[in-house]
C-alpha cells in the first residue's frame, strides 16, 4: 500500500506587512519620545500666591532653597558660608546674569532671609521668586 505524501510548504515571511508594522512602530517611539520632559534636578513644593507675575523669557541663574535646607545654584549644591562669594563671581559677569530664587515652603523663613542677604551683599538688586499661581481672586 503506497501512501500519499502531502508536499509540506515552506514557510514564507510577508516583508512588505513586516516593514509596515516597522513604521508603525518607529513612528509611535518617535513621538512618544519628543513629548517627554526632563525631571527637574530638585523637587520641591513652590508656595501659593494671587499677586505673582510671570517672569522674563531670559534664563535667570537659579537658586533653590529645598525643604531640609539646602541651597542649590543651577542644581550644583553650594553652602551657605560659600554662597556669598559664589554670587559674587556670578554677578560680576558682564552683563549681569538675573538672578530668581525658589524655596520650598518647608523651608524656614530665617533660613531664607539669610539666602536673599547673601545675594543682597553679592550685588544682586532684585530677587523674584518662583510660586505657585493661587486659584483664589483677590477681593
Amino acid at each position: 500500500m503506497k501512501f500519499y505524501e502531502k508536499r509540506r510548504r515552506h514557510p514564507t515571511i510577508i516583508v512588505v506587512t513586516m516593514i509596515d508594522i516597522f513604521c508603525v512602530l518607529l513612528i509611535f517611539f518617535i513621538v512618544a519620545t519628543t513629548f517627554r520632559r526632563s525631571n527637574p534636578a530638585i523637587k520641591i513644593a513652590l508656595p501659593e500666591a494671587t499677586t505673582g507675575q510671570p517672569v522674563s523669557t531670559a534664563e535667570p541663574v537659579l537658586l533653590t532653597v529645598s525643604a531640609d535646607e539646602k541651597i542649590y545654584l543651577d542644581a550644583k549644591e553650594v553652602p551657605l558660608v560659600q554662597l556669598r562669594e559664589t554670587l559674587r563671581q556670578i554677578g560680576g559677569r558682564t552683563p549681569q546674569p538675573a538672578l530668581a530664587m525658589q524655596a520650598d515652603r518647608k523651608a524656614s523663613f530665617g533660613f531664607i532671609v539669610k539666602v536673599m542677604d547673601a545675594a543682597k551683599e553679592a550685588g544682586f538688586t532684585s530677587l523674584p521668586a518662583f510660586i505657585e499661581q493661587g486659584n483664589t481672586a483677590p477681593p
